[in-house]
């Protein structure tokens, strides 16, 4: 069974940064993309950032160039930096990992870290 522990939210200020970072355990699999979702009250869960294997990365239109997506892969682990926060970035942060099984593929969910950004 996959896990994904995600650390790093808490509180920041308008304007502020945070990181957050997510570690999937080892296991008879492999981590293919890795990524962070958002959800923030009374929204639907939205696509945050995503990284490939290859180190390709996409984002969501309203965090494009203020967070930056990494991955160390050898250590299993996907970094969230997030620069210029903003009120409406409040929300519980999802990591989300592609797990490769032999030839099945399916998503791995962490269990979510409360990000609120407040004066």
């Amino acid at each position: 069974q996959v896990q994904l522990v995600e650390s790093g939210g808490g509180l920041a200020q308008p304007g502020g940064s945070l990181t957050l970072s997510c570690t999937a355990s080892r296991g008879k699999f492999s981590v293919e993309a890795m990524g962070w979702y958002r959800q923030g009250p009374g929204e639907q869960r939205e696509l945050v950032a995503r990284i490939t294997p290859t180190g390709s990365t996409n984002y969501g239109n309203s965090v494009l160039g203020r967070f930056t997506i990494s991955r160390d892969r050898g250590a299993n682990t996907v970094y969230l930096r997030m620069n210029s926060l903003r009120p409406e970035d409040t929300a519980v942060y999802y990591c989300n990992a592609a797990i490769l099984w032999g030839k099945i593929q399916r998503d791995a969910w962490g269990q979510g870290t409360q990000v609120s950004v407040s004066s």
